[in-house]
């Protein structure tokens, strides 16, 4: 008993210091934010500013197109996301229902594929993006990260499918339901959880990736959010320290707002009860 007590007091004491390593970036960027330009340069920095203000938030404004960014990463994050979970859904279904030696070479190549360095596909991509004359495009941009997303996005939705009992698409089968049919009518449907999160994911690498919209956009009007925050670091290196605190924290707040608003339906169960015995 002494040793199980002893057990999860480690663990509990393991995911709280986990937890804290995860907040302290966020935590600090948001002190960072709201902190005046003296106390920046303070040799003795504090958790909570002695004199909070909004000038960070106003400097970056004015600085920066952050609006027109952020508008620019929102179309070019939720074109990618939608666009890659409608390609990867009958692919996984088909992956996960023929189990043939082509479906499991081509899971196989989806896992190997995620181990790409960034650098090693720009230079091709950047030409076929040329020869499509899709360069300093949203819609190239949108191009490359369905690209980039779909393998992992297939990969997630593979074990989702596999989640949905079979007996509910024979079912459907009897009934008269072609393939088609049943993958909108039964089988969608309880991927919903699954076709969220997979959603969800594709949505925050797009929003949050930096170098293939370095690469691919070439003027201020076509720059995501990623790319304007480098902005606030001069030529020599040196950070605009606030304003670029208060244009970060701006930048993840849509990531946090999305996941307060599903994350019920990501940990929330929809097969339960699906099959009646």
């Amino acid at each position: 008993m002494r040793t199980s007590t002893t057990g999860r007091v480690g663990q509990y004491a393991a995911l709280l210091a986990y937890l804290v390593f995860l907040a302290f970036p966020f935590l600090w960027l948001i002190s960072t934010a709201f902190k005046s330009p003296r106390e920046l340069g303070s040799l003795h920095p504090t958790w909570i500013p002695r004199d909070p203000t909004l000038d960070n938030f106003r400097q970056a404004f004015d600085e920066q197109p952050l609006l027109r960014a952020a508008g620019n990463s929102l179309v070019a994050a939720a074109a990618a996301a939608v666009i890659a979970v409608l390609i990867a859904t009958p692919l996984a279904y088909v992956m996960a229902r023929h189990r043939t030696r082509l479906a499991k070479a081509a899971t196989g190549w989806v896992v190997v594929s995620q181990a790409f360095p960034l650098v090693l596909v720009i230079i091709p991509l950047f030409l076929v993006l040329k020869n499509l004359r899709l360069i300093n495009s949203l819609t190239g941009l949108v191009l490359v990260y369905v690209v980039w997303a779909l393998p992992f996005a297939l990969w997630m939705l593979v074990g989702y499918v596999r989640a949905v009992p079979t007996e509910l698409e024979e079912a459907a089968a009897v009934d008269g339901a072609g393939r088609l049919r049943t993958l909108v009518s039964v089988t969608a449907p309880l991927l919903a959880p699954g076709l969220v999160a997979t959603a969800l994911f594709a949505f925050i690498t797009a929003w949050n990736e930096f170098f293939f919209a370095l690469v691919l956009l070439k003027t201020s009007d076509k720059q995501t959010l990623p790319v304007v925050l480098t902005h606030f670091i001069g030529a020599e290196g040196v950070a605009d320290l606030g304003p670029l605190a208060a244009a970060a924290f701006l930048a993840t707040l849509p990531s946090l707002i999305i996941f307060a608003i599903i994350q019920r339906r990501i940990t929330g169960g929809m097969l339960v009860g699906a099959v009646k015995s």
